[in-house]
């Protein structure tokens, strides 16, 4: 009698809860640039949500922090958040599957994505955490 072909079980995608940085750092919009990239170098991070009165308002990396700072005549420590940070945020729930987020990203480019439930952020899936991903999600489902 000939066995039945072996079927791979297939696992659902994870969502990116799973993955992100809960409770991430973040800055105020009217604290200064100097004051995020304190914050930054603190927890070795690149990406800050930006709040105002608790909700997100926009997103400050290193990368607008290094620009202000090489503006000649420009002083970080009187440049005020809001001035600096982009104001368009992709955002997903943490509910949201682990593929979605990481196409959304690599399609638009994206550092980042910030996880927000009932309008407070949660978590933060930058490009470090798809890496860990990633490598986890290759161990765990192909090597074998």
């Amino acid at each position: 009698m000939k066995a039945a072909p072996r079927r791979r079980m297939t696992r659902p995608i994870p969502s990116v809860a799973l993955y992100m940085t809960p409770s991430p750092h973040s800055i105020v919009a009217e604290q200064t640039l100097a004051r995020a990239q304190a914050v930054m170098k603190e927890h070795k991070i690149r990406h800050l949500p930006v709040l105002h009165g608790g909700k997100l308002v926009g997103l400050v990396t290193d990368r607008e922090v290094h620009l202000v700072e090489s503006l000649k005549d420009v002083d970080p420590r009187l440049v005020i958040v809001s001035d600096a940070m982009a104001d368009a945020v992709y955002s997903v729930a943490p509910e949201t599957p682990l593929d979605e987020v990481v196409g959304e990203m690599g399609a638009r480019k994206y550092d980042c994505a910030v996880v927000m439930q009932k309008d407070e952020v949660v978590g933060i899936f930058t490009t470090i955490d798809v890496c860990r991903a990633f490598a986890e999600l290759l161990h765990s489902r192909l090597a074998k």
